[in-house]
């Protein structure tokens, strides 16, 4: 799906400062994705997949929603707790790894998934496979001192 906004998109997620302006771009993605009944967000528009992630929290029951990069795979979708390269895994990604089920949203449509958080040579095989739709997120992992989560989310 990629379009001719696909590549500025990627040069604007690989700069060192966007991860400061994260909690303004998840909103503006949020709310555009809730004026459109999820079918547009801005990574959409930029001819990237995403959907829209809803995960009960861990402590406070409380189902939250933020939009996610994602990439197709083995039915399902991986995510990755990059956090833009930013120091600190997003919040999600305790929430998800204490998660059965997670809501995904995409193209306007939502369903129940089982996340799974894949390690070893699974986790290796996905990310080469993520590397291929955002090349970001290797600067993402040279900017960290963390490895960076991934996780399949399975159609249940």
């Amino acid at each position: 799906m990629a379009n001719v906004l696909t590549p500025v998109a990627i040069w604007i997620g690989g700069l060192s400062w966007v991860p400061r302006f994260l909690k303004q771009i998840t909103a503006m993605d949020k709310l555009l994705a809730r004026i459109t009944r999820g079918r547009w967000t801005f990574v959409r528009i930029a001819g990237l997949t995403s959907l829209m992630l809803t995960v009960v929290g861990r402590k406070s029951g409380v189902a939250r929603s933020t939009p996610v990069l994602c990439v197709p795979y083995q039915g399902g979708h991986l995510i990755a707790g990059s956090n833009f390269g930013g120091p600190k895994e997003p919040v999600w990604v305790l929430n998800v790894r204490a998660a059965q089920t997670v809501e995904v949203g995409i193209d306007g449509a939502t369903h129940t998934a089982v996340p799974r958080e894949l390690a070893g040579a699974e986790r290796d095989a996905a990310w080469t496979a993520m590397l291929r739709t955002w090349p970001n997120y290797a600067k993402y992992a040279e900017r960290v001192d963390r490895t960076i989560p991934v996780f399949l989310l399975e159609p249940r």
